[in-house]
């Protein structure tokens, strides 16, 4: 198991932190900062998915007119930690 750390802009969370097992799917993922029932939802709806799956859902979602949101940062911390491993 791996685990990322990933500093978002643009939105409340100030930290992404997460880990990836051996087959892409998502562990412990917590987030500093932000609106904590929401993310601790997205938190608990994303364990033991596959990352790709998780980034299909939620990519794109945006928080009021930011443009952004913790959801769609999380899908750029997913991206680039599957970057990283290629």
């Amino acid at each position: 198991m791996e685990h990322y750390t990933y500093k978002p802009s643009g939105i409340c969370a100030t930290l992404i932190e997460f880990d990836l097992d051996q087959d892409d799917c998502i562990h412990n993922t917590k987030f500093t900062n932000g609106c904590n029932g929401n993310l601790k939802a997205v938190s608990k709806l994303t364990e033991g998915m596959k990352a790709e799956k998780a980034i299909s859902i939620l990519k794109g979602n945006q928080c009021k007119d930011k443009g952004t949101s913790c959801a769609d940062q999380y899908t750029k911390a997913l991206e680039a930690a599957l970057a990283q491993r290629a």
